[in-house]
Parts: structure tokens; sequence; C-alpha cells
């Protein structure tokens, strides 16, 4: 198991320098220059060259990559075009309001799906289950933009229980803090729900057909002990794929969500630099978002092994 964790987390060096490389081909390609964007009214070529040569975009661009790589693997993935602030720090003044944010509709998402979706497998064809269902298909067709726009409407300017969007600090005033965060939460977590709750039924009726299911009543179990002990376990094998790859996907879907809310995070931050072609941002917030995904994944392989030992990594012998 050791091994193959350590051959994982090599395979993401090359995996995290691709991914670099194409966002880094791809800012550069994509029309403005960013240059213009922070020298404002200023039009002088002379200013406008000096700028560009203390960013070092009048470089070739393979020299510009290879520079870039240079300070990334020291740590130092440079400075935003637009404030001149350390991207790393730019990153980390954020991070903790996208994962606040990320783990609210994290709970969210996997809570409700484990408790109504096993409720809605145990009862097939119930009321629930058809509400189930029905919120399943809602849930996966709604955008997050046209959510977010809805519960606004509803809940902000019709009802008026909760703000429209900004960000208040927990510490200061954790109770302002948690309804800022219902809203952008549930908008976040919607979506997710809807695929959560769908693969938790499926998933479970398919292992309460299972003959040793019939074998654990026919010794006395309880129905509680069945579910729980055995049938959950074992359903939650392919749930758990859906799980993780949704923990990599927070910070994508928070973009849409935390510029719907004015919540500024580092999904805010991403639109911000994408639209004042600020690079050394954009670059940074890419590449983040695809180690969460490497490691995303990685935890739920290992956790495979936990859900069902028959699963290993080793190498096979004999």
């Amino acid at each position: 198991m050791t091994q193959y964790i350590l051959r994982r987390l090599l395979l993401m060096i090359p995996v995290a320098f691709l991914v670099s490389a194409i966002v880094f081909v791809l800012l550069r390609i994509t029309p403005g220059d960013p240059v213009l964007v922070y020298a404002g009214e200023e039009r002088d070529p002379v200013a406008l060259e000096a700028l560009r040569h203390e960013y070092g975009l009048d470089q070739p661009l393979p020299l510009q990559y290879v520079v870039w790589v240079e300070h990334a693997i020291r740590g130092d993935l440079g400075r935003s075009l637009r404030t001149r602030q350390p991207v790393t720090q730019a990153i980390l003044e954020r991070l903790p309001k996208t994962l606040e944010l990320g783990v609210a509709a994290l709970i969210i998402s996997v809570g409700v799906a484990l408790v109504v979706g096993t409720l809605a497998a145990l009862r097939r064809n119930s009321p629930l289950d058809l509400i189930a269902t029905g919120f399943t298909i809602a849930g996966v067709s709604l955008p997050n933009f046209y959510l977010g726009i809805i519960l606004i409407l509803v809940f902000s300017l019709a009802f008026r229980v909760l703000p429209p969007g900004g960000y208040a600090d927990f510490v200061t005033d954790p109770v302002d803090n948690l309804k800022r965060l219902i809203l952008p939460a549930i908008t976040l977590a919607t979506a997710s729900l809807a695929i959560n709750l769908r693969q938790v039924r499926s998933s479970l009726l398919d292992v309460l057909s299972q003959d040793y299911l019939r074998t654990a009543r026919a010794k006395g179990l309880g129905e509680r002990a069945v579910v729980l002990r055995h049938a959950m376990k074992n359903s939650l094998i392919p749930v758990v794929t859906i799980f993780g790859l949704q923990i990599g996907a927070l910070l994508d879907g928070a973009i849409i969500t935390e510029t719907i809310y004015f919540w500024p995070g580092v999904g805010r931050l991403a639109v911000d630099s994408i639209g004042g072609r600020d690079y050394p941002v954009v670059q940074a917030i890419v590449l983040m978002s695809a180690l969460a995904f490497m490691v995303s994944t990685l935890a739920v392989d290992i956790l495979y092994v936990w859900l069902d030992p028959r699963i290993s990594y080793g190498r096979r012998t004999g």
C-alpha cells in the first residue's frame, strides 16, 4: 500500500507539469494584453514596454514558462499583475473562505444524500422515494447560477429572511456569518446532492437484493444491523468515488457560486483575475484545483481498502 501511494504521488508531478503547461499556453493565446489592463489610461509605448520587461512578458513563451516553473518549484508563484500582491498570499487569504463554503456544501450534500437515499431505498416506491427521485432530476437540471438567483429572489427579496450575499467573519459575528453561508452552501450543494442521493439509493437497492443479506436476516440479525453493518458498507464503494470527485470539484463550483453571492473566496479571485488577464494568479488557482482532484482521488483509492478488504494495491505473487 505504501508503494502504491508513493507511485501515485510521483505520478502527480508530470500531471501537474502538463496542467501548468496547458494553462500557460491557453492564457497567452487568449485575446487581451495584461499590460494594457494594468496600465489603465497609460498608453505611452515606452512605459508599456517597461512594464512588459518588468513582468518578463517580453521574453519568448518557452523561456517565460521555464522561469515560472523554476520559481514555482521554490514555492514562489509570482506576483499578481493587478495588485502586486504575492500570489501565494492572495490565495491563502481567500482559501479559508472557500473551504468554509465548500465544507458546508459537502456536509449538506453527503449528509442529506446518505439519510434520504437510504430511506428512499428501504421504502421503495413510497412518497418519500418519489419525492427524492423528482429532486434528483430537478437538482441535476438546474444550473448553479439560475438556482442562486432564484434563492436570492425568494429568500432575500420576497421573504427577507436571509442576506442576498456578502461575507461576515465567523469570529466577529458568527450568527451573521451563518446567515450569509446558508444560501451559497445550498446553491453549491444542490447538484452534487442530487447525484449523491441517486447514487446512494441505486447502490443500496442493488446490495439489498444480495444473498448474503438474506443469510444475515436468517441468522436473526435485526433490520438495522443488516442495513448499517452489512448493506451500507458494501454499497458505499461506488458512492465514495462520486464523493471524492466532488471534493476535488468544489473549487470549480465555487467559482460561479462565489461570484453570484459576492463571497470573497478563491473562486471570486479566479473570476477577477481572468477578467484582468492576471496570468500568475489564474495559473496558480488552476494548478491548485488540479492538485485537489489528484489528492481526492488518491484518498478515495485508499478508502476503498477500508471499505472492502478484498481490494489490494500490493503486487500479486505466485
